[in-house]
């Protein structure tokens, strides 16, 4: 992984004791050595003349230093699910682009408002499902980078830009983060609007953020985050206590990745933290199956003219998916809307009668795998995205092939300032895995 540090990039910039056209120029050498064997990012002809154009554009608006805002020239990708000003929108699909056209939604208005470039449009799996798009792990290119927001964690594992956007709908966000080695966010459902772009499923889809450091993450978030509450420093002097969900969820995972997720609880309860393991979520078959027919069912409801008139153009775990959710009843759909509700409220149920600040659990089953024709099992991710609490992907350690693996931290619902304070120093204990 290329090292490209956002506070002091973000500040020189803003100081001016970094050249916005000399860090664009060396992003963009970057670019053209490394993108042609990752294919992080959507193609654009002439990238450079555009970003160095609007790095000019941005330095004419803003002067003088003392008034720059926070983000001033940050090239962020945004992931081609969200409509972006300038810029196709693909959605890793072959169907006419013309279908796809939209006003800017809040993340990117927020971003631009910020002093935010855009660096470009980064790879997604087609409709931000599980069909593939061609970018490849940055650690090592035989391997999955995750998906759906395939080109974003790969963008920023690669040193292409400090942050960019992506989507979680079952794991989207936290997996290929995982994956690429990198810290991956994703709030509390409808925290950071998810408008401006086509939807996967109304009901899950959440925005997420790539960056790689922990410490950097809340810097971002806040800016995009609704409501955001700055934790004064020293109300969390004391260490979260980490609930481990000890039930089938945890089975779901390798015995790799169980190897290596009780090896990151022990380095930590040597670092003074408490580990209560909960027997929760006993029935996580019914719950992945409950998420996997609301997704389906609308998906069906976002593709409903363009499926019928462009089918032969889906792909085929695309077609098949939209299929299912076609059958699915208006009773049965009413149905399964409020099983996320109940399940948040057990997990904080438990929570509090177990004295639990942070659930801690691999970020996925096992490293990536192989070829990228997939991109991983979502299914550690599955529950708390169907619950809608915010969760963090904080690098921990390699598998015996080499490859990246993650910590997954889990907060209660609306608490995504705390849950970001907490990760912070449990970040710090994981690095030594």
């Amino acid at each position: 992984m290329i090292q490209a540090p956002f506070v002091e990039t973000a500040t020189a910039l803003h100081t001016g004791q970094l050249e916005l056209l000399a860090y664009i120029n060396e992003l963009c050498d970057r670019i053209d050595a490394a993108e042609p064997r990752i294919q992080a990012l959507m193609p654009e002809v002439n990238r450079r003349a555009r970003l160095l154009a609007d790095a000019q554009a941005l330095q004419a608006r803003f002067p003088d230093p003392a008034k720059r805002p926070p983000l001033f020239g940050i090239p962020v990708g945004i992931k081609d699910i969200f409509y972006v000003d300038g810029f196709p929108t693909r959605a890793g699909s072959q169907l006419p682009q013309e279908l796809f056209v939209g006003p800017e939604g809040d993340c990117v208005r927020a971003l631009r408002s910020a002093g935010a470039l855009i660096l470009g449009k980064t790879v997604t799996t087609e409709f931000a499902y599980f069909e593939p798009g061609p970018t490849r792990n940055p650690h090592n290119l035989d391997f999955s980078p995750g998906g759906s927001s395939s080109g974003s964690a790969a963008a920023v594992a690669a040193g292409f830009c400090p942050v960019a956007i992506g989507t979680q709908t079952i794991g989207s966000t936290i997996r290929p983060a995982a994956f690429c080695g990198i810290v991956g966010f994703k709030s509390s459902y409808g925290r950071i609007p998810m408008t401006g772009g086509i939807l996967c499923s109304e009901t899950f889809d959440h925005v997420g953020i790539f960056m790689q450091d922990v410490g950097d993450m809340e810097w971002v978030a806040s800016l995009l985050c609704k409501d955001w509450q700055y934790v004064e420093t020293g109300v969390f002097d004391a260490l979260p206590v980490l609930g481990v969900p000890d039930s089938p969820y945890l089975a779901q995972a390798s015995p790799e990745g169980l190897v290596a997720f009780e090896k990151q609880l022990t380095l930590l309860e040597n670092a003074g933290y408490a580990v209560r393991r909960v027997r929760v979520m006993q029935d996580i078959e019914v719950i992945n199956q409950r998420h996997s027919r609301l997704v389906f069912a609308e998906m069906a409801q976002v593709h409903s003219e363009w499926f019928a008139r462009y089918a032969s153009l889906y792909r085929p775990r695309t077609a098949a998916a939209i299929s299912e959710g076609q059958e699915v009843s208006a009773e049965e759909l009413l149905t399964l809307r409020a099983s996320p509700a109940k399940l948040r409220a057990e997990l904080e149920s438990l929570m509090a009668q177990a004295r639990i600040d942070v659930w801690a659990c691999p970020s996925a089953p096992a490293p990536a795998p192989e070829g990228i024709p997939s991109t991983g099992s979502p299914l550690m991710n599955l529950p708390w995205t169907h619950a809608g609490m915010p969760a963090i992907s904080l690098p921990a350690g390699r598998a015996a092939n080499g490859l990246p693996l993650g910590l997954q931290c889990v907060g209660a619902f609306m608490e995504d300032e705390n849950l970001l304070t907490w990760a912070a120093s449990i970040a710090e204990v994981i690095e030594r895995t």
